[in-house]
C-alpha cells in the first residue's frame, strides 16, 4: 500500500485525514486510503488487546472534526468484526472518555488535539485513565507498520470490515445516546474526587458546600470560548452551576469551530473580549475564561485585570506555575487539617515545614523538561521535590507513577511549557481541574472556628511557605497571586522564534555537532557571560521517556529526546537554561530559554540566548 503519512508519538496517531490531504478542509470525507489507515490502527490495537484480556470492552469516541465520523464508523466495523465488545461514546471530551475508561478494558479517542481542521488522529490507552506509555505505543506503531508493508493487509481488511453486519453497526449507534449519559455521570464523580483531593464523598459534599458558601459572599463567573469543541457537550457548564459559579458560552454548538483550533494567544482573544463584554455590561461576577482545544484537554486562561481593568491572557507557564501552586497548597491544607487541632496557625505551619525539612520529602511535583525554573521555587517553598520527563503528557504521567510506586504523593504534574495541568488520579490534561486549582485559591481563604481558632486559605499558605508575608491581605485577587509568582521570563512555545526548520533527521548528530560548536563558544564567551549575566558554570541534562540524566558529557546520547543546559551563577544557584528538541508529531525543532528575573533586562536576555542558541542549531544545521 503507498504510504499512510502518520505520525506516530505517545501522543497519538496523527495526520491530515480529509481525502484532499488539505489541512484545513472542512469536508468530512476522508477517502479509500485514509479508511485503510483507520481499520489497520483498528485491527492492531484489536489484536493487541485480544493478547491481553478475553472477551475485551473498548469504549470508542471522538471529538468534533467533521472527520470524526468515518474514522470511528471504520474501525467500529474492525472491532466488531473481531469480536471485541464495543460502545460507542460519539463526540466526548477526552478527559471524559478517559474517565470512563476506567469501566472498561480500553479505550479508542479520535482526534488530533490542537492541530488545523483537517487532521486528525488516534489515541490509544488501557483502563488506567491515561494512552498508552511510549515503549507499548511504539511496539503499536511497528506492529502498525508491519502490517502496513504486507501486500496482502488491504485485502484482508477489507473482507474483515465486511464481517460486520450493518444491524449490529446500528445498534451500536443507537446505544451510543445511553453510552454518553452512563460516560457523563462517570466523568462527574471523578471530578469531584479530583478537584476534592478526596474519594470520601462525605468530605466531597463538605469541601463542595464549603465553595458555594464562599461564591454567595464572592460572586464568580466563567465564561468560555468553547469554539465547537467536544466540551461542548461535557458537564462544564452544569458542574460550575452546581457548586454556585455563574458560567456563560460562545461558539458552544458541536462543531462551531470559529476561528484556529490552538488556545494559544492569538486565539484567546476572543474569550478575552467576551469577558470584557460581561464586565463592561456589569456582570463583575466573570474573573476568569478559557478556550478548550476540540478534544478538550486542554484549556489556557483569561482573567480579569482590577488594576489595569482588561481581560488578559495568563501565558502558559503561569498557568501551569498557579496550578502547581494551588495543588501544593491545598495538598497542605488538607494535611494540616487531617491534625486534631483544627488550625493552622502560622506558628503550626512554620513548625510543619521545619519538621519536613529534616526528613524526606512525600510531596513532589513532575514536569516536563522545558517547564520553567519557578517550578522549583514554588515547589521547594512547600518542601517538594521536582522530577522532570521528556515532552508528552504520556512521559509526565507515567514518571508520576514511577515516583508515587516510590512513595512520593504526586498530586500535580504536567507540561509546563504547553499550559494546563494533570490533577491526580487524572491522567490527562483537563481545564476544569485548571479552573478549579484557580478557583480554590480564589475561595479558600482565612476562616475562623467557633473557639476563633484562625485556618489560613491557599493563597495566606504561600505568603507564609515562600517567605512573602507582606504581599498578604484580605481583599486579594488573582492578580495579587500571580504577582507572587516566582518571576522568570520564558520562551513562548507558540511563538515562531521557538520553532526552527532544520534539514538534519538525525537529531542525535545534530547534537553531536551542536555540542562541538556550543563548547568552542562558550570557551570564548565565558567571560562575557559572566560579565553580563553571572554565568559561572553549565550543566547538561537530557531527557528520553520517564528518565532524566543530569551531568550529560555527550550531547547525543539524549538522541530524539529533550537537550537542556542550565547556566549557573557564583553559588550554583540556576540563572537559566537553553533547551531543544525535535518534535515528535510536527516536522520541526523546538527551542525555548528560561531566564530568573522579569523586566527589560530580563527580557532581552531571554531573546539573547535563544537567539545564540539558534545560531548555533543553525550552523550545526549546516544552514549558516
Amino acid at each position: 500500500m503507498e504510504g499512510h503519512n502518520l505520525i506516530m508519538s505517545a501522543s497519538g496517531w496523527r495526520k491530515i485525514f480529509t481525502a484532499s490531504g488539505e489541512e484545513n478542509d472542512t469536508s468530512p470525507d476522508i477517502g479509500l486510503q485514509n479508511r485503510l489507515v483507520a481499520a489497520v490502527a483498528a485491527e492492531t490495537f484489536a489484536d493487541y488487546i485480544l493478547s491481553r484480556t478475553q472477551n475485551p470492552f473498548v469504549v470508542l469516541g471522538i471529538d468534533t472534526r467533521p472527520t470524526g465520523p468515518q474514522i470511528a464508523d471504520t474501525m467500529l466495523r474492525i472491532f466488531m468484526a473481531k469480536k471485541i465488545a464495543v460502545s460507542y461514546a460519539g463526540i466526548i471530551a477526552a478527559p471524559e472518555i478517559m474517565a470512563y475508561s476506567h469501566t472498561a478494558d480500553a479505550f479508542v479517542y479520535i482526534s488530533a488535539s490542537h492541530n488545523p481542521i483537517g487532521h486528525n488522529g488516534i489515541k490509544f490507552g488501557l483502563n488506567d485513565g491515561g494512552v498508552l506509555g511510549a515503549e507499548e505505543n511504539r511496539a503499536l506503531s511497528v506492529e502498525f507498520e508491519k502490517r502496513w508493508q504486507n501486500e496482502d493487509e488491504e485485502a484482508k481488511v477489507q473482507d474483515l470490515a465486511s464481517k460486520c453486519h450493518d444491524v449490529d453497526l446500528d445498534w451500536v449507534f443507537t446505544e451510543s445516546v445511553a453510552v454518553m449519559r452512563e460516560a457523563t455521570s462517570v466523568y462527574r464523580s471523578f471530578a469531584k474526587t479530583t478537584i476534592s483531593g478526596t474519594e470520601n464523598i462525605s468530605r466531597q459534599n463538605k469541601f463542595f458546600a464549603e465553595i458555594r458558601r464562599s461564591v454567595l459572599d464572592e460572586r464568580l463567573g466563567v465564561v468560555c470560548d468553547m469554539n465547537g469543541s467536544a466540551r461542548t457537550l461535557s458537564i462544564d457548564a452544569d458542574f460550575f452551576k452546581e457548586c454556585g459559579i455563574s458560567f456563560h458560552a460562545i461558539n458552544n454548538r458541536p462543531g462551531q469551530i470559529a476561528h484556529a483550533i490552538i488556545p494559544e494567544p492569538e486565539n484567546l482573544v476572543y474569550v478575552a473580549s467576551e469577558l470584557e463584554k460581561l464586565q463592561a455590561a456589569g456582570k463583575r461576577e466573570f474573573l476568569l475564561g478559557y478556550m478548550p482545544d476540540c478534544d478538550g484537554d486542554r484549556g489556557n486562561i483569561v482573567f480579569w485585570n482590577e488594576k489595569t481593568q482588561r481581560a488578559e491572557m495568563l501565558r502558559a507557564q503561569e498557568v501551569f506555575a498557579l496550578s502547581v501552586l494551588s495543588e501544593l497548597a491545598f495538598s497542605v491544607y488538607l494535611k494540616l487539617d487531617d491534625s486534631n487541632d483544627n488550625s493552622n496557625s502560622a506558628m503550626k505551619i512554620a513548625n510543619y515545614f521545619k519538621t519536613r525539612q529534616s526528613s524526606p520529602s512525600p510531596f513532589a511535583v513532575v514536569a516536563n523538561c522545558p517547564t520553567s525554573m519557578r517550578i522549583e521555587e514554588i515547589a521547594s517553598a512547600f518542601g517538594a521535590k521536582v522530577f522532570r520527563a521528556e515532552v508528552g503528557e504520556a512521559n509526565c504521567v507515567n514518571l508520576a507513577r514511577e515516583k508515587r510506586a516510590e512513595g512520593y504523593t504526586v498530586r500535580i504534574l504536567g507540561e509546563g511549557s504547553n499550559g494546563g495541568n494533570i490533577t491526580h488520579p487524572s491522567a490527562v490534561r483537563d481545564p476544569l481541574n485548571t479552573l478549579f486549582a484557580l478557583i480554590k485559591l480564589l475561595v479558600v481563604r482565612d476562616s475562623e472556628d467557633d473557639e476563633g481558632r484562625v485556618k489560613l486559605g491557599l493563597f495566606h499558605l504561600w505568603c507564609e511557605a515562600s517567605g512573602q508575608k507582606e504581599k498578604y491581605r484580605e481583599d486579594f485577587s488573582l492578580t495579587d497571586v500571580i504577582a507572587s509568582l516566582p518571576q522568570y521570563t520564558t520562551t513562548g512555545v507558540s511563538e515562531r522564534r521557538a520553532i526552527l526548520k532544520v534539514n538534519s533527521k538525525n537529531h542525535a548528530e545534530l547534537k553531536s555537532r551542536f555540542q562541538k560548536i556550543f563548547e568552542k563558544q562558550w570557551s570564548l564567551q565565558k567571560e562575557k557571560l559572566r560579565e553580563k549575566y553571572g554565568f559561572e558554570s553549565y550543566e547538561v541534562f537530557a531527557t528520553n521517556g520517564t528518565h532524566e540524566e543530569k551531568g550529560l558529557t555527550d550531547f547525543s546520547k539524549s538522541g530524539t529526546g529533550g537537550l537542556k543546559i542550565t547556566f549557573r551563577g557564583a553559588n550554583e544557584q540556576s540563572l537559566a537554561f537553553i533547551w531543544m528538541r525535535g518534535s515528535g508529531t510536527e516536522s520541526v525543532f523546538r527551542v525555548l530559554s528560561d531566564v530568573k528575573g522579569t523586566g527589560i533586562e530580563a527580557t532581552e536576555e531571554e531573546k539573547k540566548l535563544l537567539e545564540w542558541e539558534t545560531k548555533m542549531i543553525l550552523k550545526a544545521d549546516g544552514q549558516i
